[in-house]
């Protein structure tokens, strides 16, 4: 089964996009590679609202998805372009903030 196998290679990514029939769940990783993003993005994704994990998982447990609609997500066009625009706003929101963190610890000359 996919689902237990560490997915984090490049071999056994490629053994997920060429399986015939996907398993009705799929975890963060499963669903990071299908969708195309990295497995940092899921977080972020759900925090947007864009992905919604099965069942009500607490903030620390692994979270699954359903197959079908990762896939369907991953088949709309326009759910690719915002996904990856809202992406885009949460790094560089992200980053800008680490900078500024850094330049108020760094000493003055």
């Amino acid at each position: 089964m996919i689902a237990v196998r560490n997915i984090g290679k490049v071999q056994n990514a490629t053994e997920l996009l060429n399986c015939r029939r996907l398993p009705g769940r799929l975890n963060s990783t499963e669903t990071a590679v299908l969708l195309g993003f990295q497995e940092h993005d899921i977080p972020a994704l759900i925090a947007a609202k864009l992905l919604t994990p099965l069942g009500k998982p607490v903030a620390n447990a692994p979270k699954y998805f359903a197959a079908v609609d990762v896939v369907s997500a991953a088949q709309d066009r326009d759910w690719l372009s915002q996904a990856t625009r809202m992406l885009s706003r949460h790094w560089s929101e992200k980053n800008s903030r680490k900078k500024q963190s850094f330049s108020y610890d760094s000493p003055a000359c």
